[in-house]
Parts: structure tokens; sequence; C-alpha cells
């Protein structure tokens, strides 16, 4: 149970992590919105997840940047007078910006899970194995096919 918990709360901040804070296009609810009807979020806990998502997202989205820079420098190296050392420099400092990413991901998902009452995250559970058993009939019907 405690590993669907995890699931669910990575699923739904990932979800989350995706740029879009503010309304979409053409009206539809952003994320915070969708898990607001979802877990029936106050309108104080929703400013403080939007709070939080503005916040990581500059960092995360920097970290993102300096990762594609990484990855087309070392992409530029590949040739046939190859430098190993400074493929090897850029695959450390691109796998120390991957790891920061994936650490501040995770750090994004507590300060979120911890905005969530009991009864919340107990319905986000609920939620997210439902939305697990929908997934899974799809595949196997495409299986199917």
């Amino acid at each position: 149970m405690k590993l669907a918990k995890l699931f669910g709360t990575a699923l739904v901040a990932l979800s989350l992590s995706a740029p879009v804070l503010a309304q979409q296009a053409g009206g539809q609810p952003d994320q915070v919105d969708q898990l607001a009807q979802m877990v029936g979020l106050s309108e104080d806990q929703q400013k403080e997840i939007r709070g939080i998502l503005e916040k990581m997202q500059g960092e995360i989205g920097s970290l993102r940047e300096e990762a594609r820079a990484l990855q087309e420098q070392m992409q530029a190296e590949i040739k046939a007078d190859y430098n190993e050392a400074a493929i090897r420099e850029q695959g450390e400092n691109l796998g120390d910006v991957t790891g920061e990413i994936a650490t501040l991901s995770a750090l994004m998902q507590a300060k979120v899970d911890r905005v969530f009452t009991q009864e919340q995250r107990d319905e986000l559970d609920k939620k997210m194995q439902e939305m697990r058993q929908q997934m899974q009939q799809r595949q196997m019907m495409q299986q199917g096919q």
C-alpha cells in the first residue's frame, strides 16, 4: 500500500510539475484546479501548492536547460578525433545536473504531499488506483487487437 501511495503522489506531482501553472488555453482547468476537484483542496491549499510549484519550476527549469546544453556539448564531441576526457567530464556534469533535477522533483513531491490532509491523501490514493486500473484495461484491450 505504501508503494501505491508513493506512486500516486509521484504521478500527481509529476503531472503538476509541467510548466502549466495558470489557466490553459481554451479555458481548461490547470493541474492544480484538477487536483482541487479530485480531492477537495481548499483555496489556501491551492495557493500553497501553486507557490511550491512556481518556486520549484524555476529551479528545475534552469537545470533542464543546463542538462540540454551539456547533452549538446557531448553530442558535439562525437567525431573521429573525439576527446574522451571531455566526454567523460560532460557525462559527469550531466549526471550531477540530472541528479539534482531528481532531488528537486522529489522535494517538490514531498512538499506538495505535506499540504494534503490524510483524507485527501486517501482520496488521491483511491483515484490513482482507479486510474491505474483503467490504464491496465486499455493496455489489455490494445494488446488484444
